[in-house]
């Protein structure tokens, strides 16, 4: 059996734990039931991560870090605002329909639990990656004058809510349909709120 670097068993361990946190909530999944889930010793895995508390900072940033990274080649794109708000709804939504554990981490661990990520995840340290190219992404539509100019935390609230409480319903099991259905009129919804 090949054995696998340190970098491939931090990324086994990381998305184990994306998985049973978002399924099971982060009290109630143990270092231990992460270590039991990937067939390691629990010392192993803390020669990884030193705390369930590192383990949930650094999930963090990595989902940010992927979604900044995204959204980023969107913002490249030559197209309006108005595509790019279309776009960055389909991929939020594809990814919370294919990858759930990543957005459910987002909603139900990072923002319901703010007391695990008090020290060294203030404000949006842990989810710069992502909020700043969201902010690329106001002011250049600002600038093209294709969205209002307003305070950036208005309008990402209001974009925020739209996606986190889309994937929230989809999650809950009570939209009557798939998420995808959903993307035309929620990327218009949001378009009409920020256009100028």
């Amino acid at each position: 059996m090949a054995r696998i670097s340190r970098e491939e068993r931090k990324r086994q361990i990381m998305d184990t734990a994306l998985i049973l946190f978002s399924r099971e909530g982060f009290f109630e999944v143990t270092m231990a039931d992460i270590a039991q889930e990937l067939g390691m010793s629990v010392g192993n895995l803390y020669n990884y991560f030193t705390s369930k508390e590192a383990l949930a900072k650094e999930l963090i940033l990595y989902i940010s870090k992927l979604l900044g990274e995204e959204i980023r080649k969107i913002n490249f794109k030559t197209i309006s605002a108005r595509e790019k708000i279309g776009e960055i709804v389909r991929f939020y939504f594809v990814t919370a329909k294919e990858r759930p554990e990543l957005i459910e981490y987002f909603l139900r661990i990072y923002l319901a639990n703010r007391e695990i990520f008090k020290n060294g995840c203030e404000g949006f340290l842990c989810v710069s990656p992502f909020v700043t190219e969201i902010m690329i992404f106001f002011e250049e539509g600002v600038r093209s004058g294709e969205l209002r100019d307003q305070d950036f935390f208005s309008a990402f609230g209001l974009f925020m809510g739209y996606l986190g409480g889309m994937v929230f319903l989809m999650g809950e099991g009570m939209l009557p349909n798939e998420i995808d259905y959903y993307i035309e009129d929620i990327s218009e919804n949001i378009y009409q709120a920020l256009k100028a």
